[in-house]
C-alpha cells in the first residue's frame, strides 16, 4: 500500500493579506475604522470594588495613511480580549489599552477610541423596611486619544420620580374648593372631624401628576483617578434628586416615597439645577454634559433640560 501524503499546513506568511496591499483606485484617510457591538465579559474597578459586567464594546483607530487599504481589525480584537482577560478595567488600564491599540497600528493610525457599554446592577435598600432589591443603571466608559490627548469619560443614567409643581398647586386648589363646599357654611370645624374628612377619597379632589424621569450624566474624569467612580456618582445623583426609583416596596416604603415626592416637587429645570450644583462641586469631574428627561404623564412628549459645565474646549450644550 502507498503511504498517505502528508499535507503541509500553511503559515500566516503563506496566506494572502489583502488589507496590506496599496489602494488601487481612490485613496484617502478615514476618521474611524474598527468594530462595534463586540460582546465582551469584563471586570470593572469601581472605587475599591470590582464588578463583573457583560459589555457591548466599540473599538476604533483612524486610517491616517491615505495609501493603506485598511487597518488590522484582528489586532484590535485580540488586544481588547487580552486586556479584558488579564486585569480589571481601571482608569489607568483604559489608558494602557488605548496605547496598545495605537502601538499595534504604528505608522497607520494616530487616534484611538474604545467604549464599554453595559447595565450596572447595584443593591438598593428600601426606604423604610429592611427589604432590598437590584436596580439597573445604563453605564458606558469611553476612552479616546486624539492629537495625543487622552480623555476618559463616564456615562451614567439615573432613574427617578418627578412630581410637577404646577400640578401640585392645582391639586391643592381643588382640595381647598372641596373643603369650602363641605365646610364653607360652618363657622368652626372640630379637629377630629377634619382629620376624618381628610382620610376620605372625597376630600382629595385632585392629585398632582408625576412621571418616571432620567438624568443622563456624561462626565469627563480627572486624569489622576485610579478607579471609575460609578457607584459614588450614582449615589450622589440619587441623593441630590431625592426621589430615585425603588426596588422592593412595602406600604411603609411607598408612603415614604410619596412623602419624598411631595417634599421635592421638580420641573426638569429644578432637577437640572440640582445636578449642576452637585457636579460643579466634585473634584473628580473635569467637565460634564447632562440631559434631564421627564417622561410626561400629562403630555405625549417629554420635558427636557440640557446643560454643560462651560469649560473652554469642553462639552457643547447640544441636546
Amino acid at each position: 500500500m502507498n503511504a498517505p501524503k502528508l499535507v503541509k499546513l500553511r503559515t500566516s506568511s503563506d496566506m494572502p493579506d489583502v488589507a496590506s496591499r496599496a489602494v488601487q483606485h481612490v485613496d484617502g484617510t478615514l476618521d474611524w475604522v474598527g468594530m462595534g457591538d463586540i460582546r465582551q465579559p469584563i471586570d470593572i474597578r469601581d472605587g475599591s470594588a470590582v464588578h463583573s459586567v457583560d459589555a457591548r464594546v466599540q473599538v476604533y483607530v483612524d486610517l491616517a495613511d491615505a495609501q493603506a487599504k485598511g487597518i488590522h481589525m484582528s489586532r484590535l480584537y485580540l488586544i481588547l480580549d487580552e486586556h479584558a482577560a488579564t486585569r480589571p478595567l481601571s482608569c489607568a488600564g483604559l489608558k494602557l489599552l488605548l496605547a496598545s491599540l495605537l502601538q499595534s497600528h504604528s505608522g497607520l493610525s494616530g487616534q484611538a477610541f474604545v467604549e464599554f457599554a453595559f447595565d450596572y446592577f447595584l443593591r438598593r435598600r428600601a426606604l423604610v423596611t429592611e427589604h432590598a432589591g437590584w436596580n439597573s443603571y445604563p453605564v458606558a466608559i469611553r476612552g479616546t486619544v486624539v492629537d495625543g490627548e487622552v480623555r476618559t469619560e463616564l456615562h451614567i443614567g439615573v432613574w427617578y420620580s418627578s412630581t410637577c409643581p404646577a400640578s401640585a398647586a392645582l391639586a391643592r386648589q381643588l382640595v381647598q374648593r372641596r373643603f369650602e363646599r363641605d365646610f364653607g357654611t360652618r363657622g368652626e370645624v372640630r379637629a377630629a372631624e377634619m382629620q376624618a374628612w381628610l382620610g376620605t377619597e372625597d376630600a382629595i379632589a385632585g392629585t398632582p401628576h408625576a412621571q418616571r424621569s432620567i438624568a443622563r450624566l456624561r462626565v469627563r474624569l480627572h486624569d489622576t483617578l485610579a478607579a471609575f467612580p460609578i457607584t459614588a456618582l450614582v449615589d450622589a445623583a440619587e441623593e441630590t434628586l431625592a426621589t430615585p426609583v425603588q426596588t422592593a416596596v412595602k406600604r411603609e416604603d411607598e408612603q415614604e416615597f410619596a412623602r419624598l415626592n411631595a417634599a421635592n416637587l421638580m420641573f426638569c429645570e429644578d432637577a437640572g439645577r440640582r445636578l449642576k450644583a452637585m457636579l460643579n462641586a466634585r473634584a473628580d469631574v473635569v467637565d460634564f454634559h447632562v440631559r434631564v428627561e421627564h417622561h410626561e404623564s400629562l403630555h405625549a412628549h417629554d420635558a427636557v433640560s440640557v446643560f454643560v459645565k462651560g469649560v473652554k474646549g469642553g462639552y457643547r450644550p447640544v441636546p
